[in-house]
């Protein structure tokens, strides 16, 4: 008898997940009417957040098992990404070589999110001109917006001003990689004279390594299923009807293009058959859209990519960083398309001016959002201020976005990560630094030996 590999036993658990949450939904349908008290007592066992006003006294064990998981990756993100990419600056010698790399991969971002966003753009427009964007009566009870702020700050968020807090939050991504990239040209440079210094980086380095390792093989598995069901059972359906096409349009778009435009990038761009990266960032996908965290399936995305997909190590540690914090399309279509619809249903006109205005709006906003669940939603409101919707009617559209965003953005992390992956494929390819034999090759998982 074979014990499952750990790819199978993620698609296991999206399954299980899937399905235990549909039946906790029903569940929940039928006692909100018949019998509410017995449902308000499963929430409190089960789903409710232990940290929100009110449920000082609940036991939320879902919510604590998947929130123990969460955090333990989070640990993590600021030293993994800080020592990655310096030991990616040390270890390209060929300051050239580090020129062209670069270059490739903003290409690469800026090509996927360019196509992301004009599919986005013309399925977002055509929904609206066929008037299913058209919502009569849209309120939410004590709806608000959230404060908004000009995207350009991303630039400046960029570059710290404050060494100690930026190396205590995990929302400065973008200020760890600058620092980074700073460190790891300066060892480059001093090599010599810096030895304990890089070593010292080496050393965290696998130190996060193996602490990662063993979080994702002994926790992932439950804690995703676990994720999942509480995020199914936590969405009545009344809550979900008022956006359906919303949603349904959303999610189409997504999966499109995370099916077919992915696969037409590594062909047409790395020039290399795309089924392989098809079938093997799988795992990577189902990882990201249980978490809804970027920076949470980023260990995995690295690990996946040098050892399945055969992308060389200085690769991977240079570009999945970088594009965890810069490379969000799935964040950009989502973020279009939402606005389209709050647009559309709060009794805006839009043209094509209006679309193509939110759509540079999205590829800004986009960059800088936080790799970390329910960020994208947020950042939704800087597009709308941009654009001046503001009145009752959007106000509450967005809450309801923000009320029932969270599926949607469990599939949107799930696009942004692949994203990476296919863009490090691209550049590895570029630079004969990928392994084709392990490319075209079967997956060998070790966990798959004879019980």
């Amino acid at each position: 008898m074979k014990k499952l590999s750990f790819a199978q036993k993620m698609v296991v658990s999206l399954i299980s997940g899937l399905v235990i949450g549909l039946v906790f939904l029903l569940l929940r349908q039928h006692l909100s009417v018949h019998n509410p008290g017995a449902w308000s007592a499963i929430n409190q066992w089960l789903f409710a957040d232990i940290t929100a006003e009110g449920n000082e006294n609940a036991l939320g064990l879902f919510y604590i098992v998947g929130q123990v998981f969460v955090r333990l990756l989070q640990l993590v993100i600021v030293p993994m990404v800080f020592t990655s990419i310096t030991l990616a600056m040390v270890h390209i010698k060929d300051t050239e070589k580090l020129g062209r790399i670069s270059f490739k991969t903003i290409r690469g971002f800026l090509t996927t999110s360019i196509a992301a966003l004009l599919m986005a753009s013309i399925i977002g427009y055509a929904v609206m001109k066929l008037g299913w964007f058209n919502v009569s009566q849209l309120a939410i009870e004590g709806a608000t917006g959230a404060t908004g702020s000009n995207p350009l700050n991303v630039l400046l968020n960029m570059f710290p001003n404050n060494l100690a807090g930026t190396f205590t939050s995990n929302t400065s991504v973008l200020a760890i990689v600058f620092l980074a990239v700073c460190l790891g040209l300066i060892i480059n440079r001093y090599h010599n004279e810096l030895t304990l210094m890089q070593k010292l980086v080496e050393e965290i380095n696998k130190i996060v390594t193996v602490f990662l390792n063993f979080v994702i093989q002994t926790l992932a598995p439950v804690s995703v299923a676990l994720l999942l069901i509480r995020t199914i059972a936590s969405y009545g359906v009344d809550y979900l009807k008022p956006a359906a096409i919303y949603m349904l349009v959303t999610t189409f778009s997504l999966l499109l293009f995370l099916t077919v435009g992915y696969a037409l990038f590594i062909q047409l761009m790395a020039k290399i058959n795309p089924l392989p990266f098809v079938r093997k960032i799988s795992e990577v996908a189902i990882f990201g859209f249980s978490t809804s965290s970027s920076a949470a399936t980023l260990p995995l995305n690295m690990k996946v990519a040098q050892e399945e997909l055969g992308v060389d190590k200085d690769i991977t540690s240079f570009v999945l960083p970088l594009g965890m914090t810069i490379n969000m399309n799935g964040t950009a279509i989502m973020q279009v398309i939402a606005a389209i619809f709050v647009a559309s249903s709060a009794g805006y006109q839009l043209s094509y001016w209006n679309i193509l205005t939110i759509s540079v709006l999205a590829l800004v906003a986009s960059v800088g959002t936080p790799a970390a669940p329910g960020a994208g939603g947020v950042i939704l409101f800087t597009i709308l201020s941009g654009m001046g919707y503001s009145n009752p009617a959007s106000l509450a559209a967005y809450a309801l976005i923000l009320a029932i965003n969270r599926p949607i953005e469990m599939l949107v992390t799930a696009l942004n990560v692949v994203g990476d992956s296919a863009t490090a494929i691209y550049v590895a390819n570029s630079e004969n630094q990928l392994d084709t034999q392990t490319y075209f090759n079967e997956a060998v998982n070790a966990n798959a030996v004879e019980a």
